[in-house]
């Protein structure tokens, strides 16, 4: 974790270029080459320098493939600039390759003229073979469309730390460092964080603390001194314009965590977390062991259907329960949602989507879980869904989660997905007074009158909102039944009569229904007009910006982004229906098109990418640009061009100091 404390100066951020500075970097290497950490440092160093940025992790779903192999590539990707970054990039500006295969399977991706940085001592034969290469490619001039350096950092790392008396084999693992050495160098980044964080980490092995450290400095000064004509040279990117405050990197997993602990806290509840270990969703319970101090348990059961079953039985005795998984544990978890939606008990159940059904891909990420979230459990069996945008973002909708689920006595899904469990941005850490208390309600007395006028429980009387009342077990008189048979009205005995099902499926239906959602608002753009994108979930990035982009060209186009998959936004329809034409991105095969479709009768024209891949900001401007048939000087491209000057610099700074991501940050909180 990296912190920042941002002074408030008194003086308002200046405006942002409207073409501001931003690199893209991606270390590609082995499984086994530290790339995850190597990344993870860098952002680390790239967060203290004040920039801006935001993280893509990508690796193999083997737990340890085959060395040098081209199914074995891990990569870790940087977007970092002096301007609002909204996704990890397109298209790397520098690719760090460690071996051929890493070269292979990342150098298409690199921008013609990028900058390839690669370990010819790992270019051998033999891993040549395993890459599926023929001849060398940095011999054979394939490369030409690229600037090139290539040098023995195996060799530079095995003599940087040759006073420590490793063996080869423990020398080259320090090769990750040496690499993020150069990094620093490049970039002018400090090592002294980095230089803390390995000696805490190796604490009980200070040799191997100082040799990382000693190859550290060596790839520094590298290059400092290696005077190398061509690409290798230093690379400074200013400060992005912050509001005033603590700041620290987080990712999505770290940020769900968290904000499932802040909304116990609100609703002044201990917190029962029961998991099960699945990618990517484990990083939660990972987390989560490590808060025990803000009454939190935690329970890693024997299966997926054990650990939910058990967070009912903690919300059934007064804690809020809470599980997680992904696609294939939550379609495990089917049966038992159904029972807590019966009993009406509020559970969180967070669901980091991955590629694929079945085992799929396990370390990709997808959207394709929306059906399984809104639709995919036996009987009539309503839940609320929220999808979280962003790591950030996730902090707020795990509290929004937490409110819906104490308050309307019901399960709520909340999705994130691989990118945004994985991601990491910055964070602007909240003041815990701006979030209301929103205080739990246990029934202690009887709460209705019998036939005679004597007092009564009826343990599914439902209030205002449709919710039932929360009963601990063991509060004197209030002894009642639960289970997942259908309940009476009111009394909850066991009644499966026609007409009681009916009222009771209906009543289950509407409490959902009438949860308090906020009104759906336009990200960028107007209320109207020829296109609106809409997305959900960690679509946010590239929609944000590619919309952005495109209003700068001209094109009268709008981005909403929705957190309330279901109830949706009431006025969402009627917003819809402003617009001459609606494209959804999303990754899957269309989805949330579906449900916008049949809720709303609107023509949604499907984007789809399951690559395992986030969408591009280019392929979204593609996309966009097939409803504009006409650009700025063009041929009878007036009215084009007209609008092009009216709009507004939609990256500028505003008056009062904020920047887009601080009002990002706090738009949905606010309303």
């Amino acid at each position: 974790m990296a912190t920042q404390t941002v002074e408030d100066t008194g003086e308002t951020a200046h405006t942002v270029e409207a073409n501001p500075e931003a690199v893209v970097v991606r270390f590609a290497g082995d499984s086994g080459d530290g790339m995850q950490l190597t990344g993870g440092q860098f952002t680390l160093s790239t967060a203290l320098a004040g920039n801006d940025l935001a993280t893509f992790p990508d690796f193999p779903a083997e737990i340890r493939a085959p060395q040098g192999t081209l199914f074995g590539v891990s990569a870790f990707q940087i977007n970092f600039g002096s301007h609002q970054i909204d996704t990890a990039g397109d298209a790397p500006d520098v690719l760090v390759a460690m071996n051929p295969a890493a070269l292979k399977t990342n150098l298409q991706a690199v921008k013609p003229g990028g900058l390839v940085i690669a370990d010819t001592g790992e270019f051998t034969k033999r891993n040549l073979e395993k890459a599926k290469y023929a001849v060398n490619p940095l011999e054979d001039g394939s490369l030409a469309k690229w600037d090139v350096l290539a040098f023995d950092i195996s060799a530079q790392t095995i003599e940087a730390v040759k006073p420590f008396g490793l063996g080869n084999k423990d020398a080259l693992r320090c090769k990750n460092m040496w690499t993020l050495g150069l990094a620093l160098w490049m970039f002018g980044r400090e090592r002294a964080p980095i230089h803390d964080w390995l000696r805490a980490k190796f604490r009980g092995k200070p040799e191997l603390a100082e040799a990382n450290i000693a190859a550290l400095d060596a790839g520094h000064a590298y290059g400092e001194t290696a005077e190398l004509s061509g690409p290798l040279k230093q690379h400074h990117l200013e400060p992005v314009p912050s509001a005033p405050g603590l700041y620290r990197t987080i990712t999505g997993a770290e940020a769900v965590s968290l904000g499932l602990v802040a909304g116990a806290q609100l609703t002044r509840l201990p917190l029962f977390f029961g998991g099960y270990p699945i990618t990517p969703a484990s990083a939660i319970l990972h987390h989560l062991v490590r808060l025990k101090e803000f009454d939190v348990t935690t329970f890693q059961a024997e299966d997926e259907i054990a650990a939910i079953c058990a967070a009912i039985g903690a919300s059934y005795a007064g804690s809020l329960g809470v599980t997680s998984s992904s696609g294939p544990g939550i379609a495990l978890k089917g049966e038992a949602m159904g029972l807590a939606i019966m009993t009406e008990l509020p559970l969180v159940i967070v669901n980091s989507q991955r590629g694929g059904p079945s085992t799929g891909l396990p370390t990709k990420t997808e959207q394709s879980d929306l059906y399984q979230a809104v639709y995919g459990r036996n009987g009539d069996a309503p839940m609320p869904v929220i999808a979280a945008r962003s790591p950030a973002d996730a902090f707020e909708c795990a509290i929004e989660a937490c409110r819906i689920a104490v308050h309307y006595m019901t399960p709520v899904m909340l999705l994130t997905d691989g990118y945004i469990a994985n991601a990491a941005e910055p964070w602007l850490v909240p003041d815990p007074a701006g979030f209301a208390p929103m205080p739990a309600a246990f029934l202690a007395e009887k709460n209705a009158k019998d036939s005679q006028g004597g007092a009564e429980l009826l343990p599914y009387a439902r209030d205002a909102k449709g919710a039932r009342p929360w009963i601990k077990p063991g509060t004197p008189g209030l002894m009642h039944r639960i289970g997942g048979i259908e309940k009476a009205e009111g009394t909850g005995h066991i009644d499966y009569s026609p007409g009681n099902h009916q009222t009771m499926t209906d009543a289950r239906r509407d409490k959902v229904l009438g949860v308090d959602v906020p009104a759906q608002h336009v990200e960028v753009g107007e209320n109207s007009g020829r296109l609106a994108v809409v997305g959900w979930g960690s679509t946010y990035g590239p929609i944000h910006q590619a919309v952005l982009r495109a209003r700068r060209r001209g094109m009268d186009v709008s981005h909403i982004h929705v957190r309330h998959i279901w109830p949706l936004p009431a006025n969402l329809g009627e917003l819809l229906r402003g617009y001459a034409k609606v494209l959804v991105p999303e990754m899957n095969t269309g989805q949330f098109k579906t449900v916008l479709r049949d809720q709303f009768l609107v023509d949604a024209q499907p984007l789809t990418k399951v690559s395992g891949q986030p969408f591009q900001i280019a392929e979204l401007e593609d996309a966009i640009a097939t409803y504009f048939d006409r650009l700025p000087g063009d041929a009878g491209g007036e009215e084009v061009a007209a609008n092009l000057q009216q709009l507004p610099n939609p990256e500028a700074g505003h008056d009062d100091g904020t920047t887009p991501r601080d009002l990002r940050r706090h738009h949905d909180r606010d309303n």
